[in-house]
């Protein structure tokens, strides 16, 4: 049977691993991390992440959606966390819809046991890519050793991350286009331990989010009882990272803009000048895929921000678009990548652009009047005509519309709110027929 090399062994590519060896394909997974499942260490990012319908999809295909759902705290809607405490909660959608909480480390590790019960998968950890021949299909490790490592298989798959080696050879190549840009805000975690009887100190079923502007503080609960927090803040400027570099600036500086949740963080000072300053990229290229040869996906392919809860929601997606590729034009590998590509190129570049968009709304616009205001006539179009309108942030998290047709929706979303609001209908949206016309205007 054919073998396909997988460089990476993070979310998507264990997962696309499965999915191959479920075809009956000889797969290789290079991982240049330790084996975690002996190390018991992080999966690289240890941000928590939010598990959507798109993910549960793709995990449904390998029979692991409800164990990981059970291991999964259910959030329901934001908490806004104002300067003077005051709380704003805020649904994502109607009838309990909910994003759910997941842990990076336990999801992969959970990923690769399943990987290697296939006897057609060999996992090699300690396997840093130096180097790939496209043309050939050779992939160059190294080795915990220091060894040169040489594999042959007939197509390489890159799911190596936002700096990718598969990408990286590429990006020599002719007529290739590749942009990253970051965001000038980095982020560091912190924790909210649970109380003395393990029990969460906030509500468990919510984000929690402490919106101040050009900067903002979330949390995600953990099964253990306790918060992940992260802060998201400039890394140069007032405030900005560069700034924080006392205990006593830190506690000042959480005294005045997180004075809620600094009482529930004991560890604060500890935890801020342990944990490490991590940077927010963008990645966009195209093309993903070489002839029958190579083909990225994940964040090789696409490296999104964190602020719609979507990167590993669409890597996952990924693997559903490629494997339904394969069924459909296996054994032409070059039709394989080239429909896959063509299908997922422009929702990767969609959802890159709405998590940016996400991080103004969550940073600037949640404590917003106007805006709570456009939320608020938003969740009763959704409640009230839930059968022709849709938000747009339901289509992307409750759905699995083409993440570019729920862009493209949200702006029409836009027009539909306007005109209510310029009509004066704001209080009298149920059962209008009035307003049923505007959305039909809109929407086909």
């Amino acid at each position: 049977m054919e073998k396909i090399t997988i460089v990476g062994g993070g979310l998507s590519g264990s997962l696309m691993a499965i999915y191959l060896a479920k075809r009956g394909f000889t797969v290789d997974v290079f991982e240049r991390r330790p084996d975690m499942r002996t190390n018991r260490i992080s999966a690289g990012k240890s941000i928590n992440l939010a598990l959507s319908i798109r993910g549960i999809e793709a995990l449904k295909k390998v029979g692991l959606d409800d164990e990981v759902l059970s291991d999964a705290i259910p959030m329901y809607g934001r908490m806004m966390h104002s300067r003077t405490g005051e709380l704003n909660y805020q649904p994502y959608g109607t009838n309990n819809q909910a994003i759910n909480s997941v842990s990076r480390g336990r999801l992969n590790l959970r990923l690769l046991e399943l990987a290697d019960a296939y006897d057609n998968i060999n996992l090699h950890f300690n396997h840093k890519c130096k180097d790939v021949d496209i043309d050939k299909a050779i992939a160059v490790f190294e080795n915990e050793k220091g060894e040169s490592i040489t594999h042959k298989a007939d197509r390489i798959i890159g799911t190596d991350g936002a700096f990718a080696a598969t990408r990286g050879r590429l990006q020599i190549t002719d007529r290739f286009d590749y942009s990253q840009s970051y965001l000038y805000v980095g982020y560091k975690e912190l924790i909210i331990p649970p109380d003395a009887l393990g029990n969460f100190m906030m509500d468990k079923n919510c984000l929690h989010i402490w919106p101040r502007g050009a900067y903002m503080m979330i949390a995600l609960p953990n099964p253990a009882g306790d918060f992940t927090l992260t802060l998201f803040l400039a890394h140069q400027g007032k405030p900005g990272f560069d700034q924080l570099n006392s205990k006593e600036a830190v506690l000042d500086f959480f005294k005045s803009e997180f004075a809620d949740a600094l009482p529930l963080m004991p560890t604060l000072q500890e935890d801020f000048f342990k944990n490490p300053i991590g940077a927010l990229v963008t990645v966009k290229c195209y093309p993903w895929v070489k002839a029958d040869k190579l083909a990225l996906m994940g964040d090789a392919a696409h490296a999104v921000v964190p602020f719609f809860g979507q990167g590993m929601n669409c890597s996952f997606e990924d693997c559903v678009v490629l494997d339904e590729c394969i069924e459909k034009y296996y054994p032409n590998w070059t039709e394989v990548f080239s429909h896959y590509q063509e299908l997922r190129k422009p929702n990767a570049d969609a959802i890159a652009d709405l998590a940016i968009q996400n991080f103004t709304e969550m940073a600037e616009k949640v404590g917003d009047v106007d805006f709570l205001l456009r939320k608020h006539i938003e969740h009763d179009l959704c409640e009230h005509f839930s059968d022709i309108f849709k938000s747009q942030y339901e289509l992307v998290t409750f759905s699995t519309v083409p993440y570019a047709e729920a862009k493209a929706r949200g702006a029409v979303n836009d027009k539909i709110i306007d005109e209510i609001i310029a009509k004066d209908l704001i209080d009298n949206i149920k059962g209008n027929d009035h307003v049923k016309s505007i959305i039909q205007k809109y929407i086909n």
